[in-house]
């Protein structure tokens, strides 16, 4: 699995939790030298009103510095999908987050669907047609949810529980590929106080697992939210390794 990441991200860009400094450092102080690093291009505009009105587009680029940063962070998740159609899983360790971007609005820290721009681009790439899109953050990805509600070919879960997952993804077989929104905030010494460490590495190897048994091994993931910086790298790694797995864990 590569880490798709740009030096861009380190910048503090807002003045949230999401952009607050050291929070990227804690994570590839972990996964660096265990994982190859790709370094991102930013999404183009038309990339980005794939997902976006051009009014809220315009709206996002009044904002000079986070707008580059989030340009970056689109191209970020964009990459990793691409990566994830040629059977090279990726996670893209970006921000600003996306899962709270609708349409035309956007809250929690996040400002581009991530996800959603890059999911809308493979399938405008005609390479995938239909999409499982797990969420494992602490909050619903309401962003995501509005817009792909009308489609149904892409699937928006955002997870409970761990058994919850299982369930999920025992009934949603057929896809061509799945795209992860990885939140790390559910985590017992983050904002959520309920996941362990090992419930990342567990939901990794389930995803991963289903990813390998019905659409060819085709998934990626893209860092959402995760506060504790004393945690939250060991958590992302965790996540990894569990992808790397593939744990045999029966979804029958």
């Amino acid at each position: 699995m590569k880490v798709v990441f740009h030096d861009l991200f380190r910048s503090v860009y807002d003045y949230d939790p999401a952009a607050a400094a050291g929070r990227m450092d804690c994570i590839v102080d972990e996964l660096k030298g265990r994982y190859e690093f790709a370094s991102p291009h930013p999404a183009a505009e038309k990339d980005i009103l794939l997902v976006h009105s051009q009014a809220h587009l315009d709206w996002v680029k009044q904002r000079d510095t986070l707008y580059e940063v989030a340009l970056f962070s689109a191209g970020g998740a964009a990459m990793a999908a691409q990566m994830a159609m040629r059977g090279d899983p990726a996670f893209a360790l970006i921000r600003p987050p996306g899962h709270h971007a609708g349409r035309d609005s956007c809250w929690g820290f996040c400002w581009f669907n991530n996800v959603a721009i890059a999911v809308e681009k493979i399938r405008a790439e005609g390479t995938a047609k239909k999409v499982l899109i797990v969420d494992t953050d602490l909050h619903f990805g309401d962003g995501t949810d509005n817009i792909f509600e009308d489609d149904y070919d892409v699937k928006y879960y955002h997870v409970y529980n761990v058994e919850g997952l299982k369930q999920f993804l025992s009934i949603n077989r057929e896809c061509d590929l799945i795209a992860v929104s990885a939140g790390f905030d559910k985590h017992k010494s983050d904002w959520g106080l309920i996941y362990s460490t090992e419930d990342f590495h567990t939901m990794g190897g389930m995803i991963s697992n289903h990813a390998r048994k019905y659409c060819g091994g085709r998934f990626f993931a893209v860092l959402e939210g995760g506060y504790n910086h004393h945690v939250l790298g060991k958590n992302v790694r965790a996540m990894l390794e569990g992808f790397d797995s593939g744990l045999s864990i029966s979804q029958d």
